[in-house]
């Protein structure tokens, strides 16, 4: 399909052998939740949705995504402690910080705790998409990870 002015542009990824590459999307925020879904499913991503990071958690025993996008402040269990839990429990899928929290503090604890990227709501889709893509498909050479609005380089 040609592109048009205002339609976000795509980057085909190349996928799993066995199916397209599951997404997770952990937020309180049911509006948001369903809108992150959407654009994931139209980017050809599975989704599954969580409103909260225990539900999460307990759904790894049956199934691991390929990555999570994972809301920093949410009710009981925060972004950070999920964050927390997913490395503790030994496995490797690249999380997807997205916040309304801009603080510098709360960035740098996420990087350090291994967060992919740091994106600032209202989330810029296609920074969204390729945050995404970033972590499922990392670039051969070490690239840092991408905080707040930065661009993201072309690989």
């Amino acid at each position: 399909m040609p592109h048009r002015p205002g339609m976000l542009r795509l980057r085909p990824i190349r996928t799993k052998a066995d199916g397209r590459y599951l997404v997770a999307v952990v937020d309180d925020e049911d509006s948001v939740r369903c809108a992150l879904a959407r654009l994931l499913r139209v980017a050809d991503f599975q989704v599954e949705t969580f409103s909260s990071g225990a539900e999460f958690l307990e759904s790894l025993a049956r199934r691991s995504p390929d990555c999570v996008v994972l809301d920093l402040r949410m009710p009981r269990l925060s972004g950070f402690e999920v964050q927390r839990a997913i490395r503790e429990s030994g496995a490797r899928t690249p999380v997807v910080l997205v916040t309304a929290d801009d603080s510098t503090e709360s960035r740098e604890r996420a990087f350090e705790e291994g967060a992919g990227a740091w994106l600032r709501k209202p989330v810029d889709d296609a920074l969204l998409l390729e945050a995404i893509h970033a972590a499922i498909q990392p670039a051969p050479t070490c690239i840092p990870p991408v905080a707040c609005g930065e661009k993201i380089r072309d690989r």
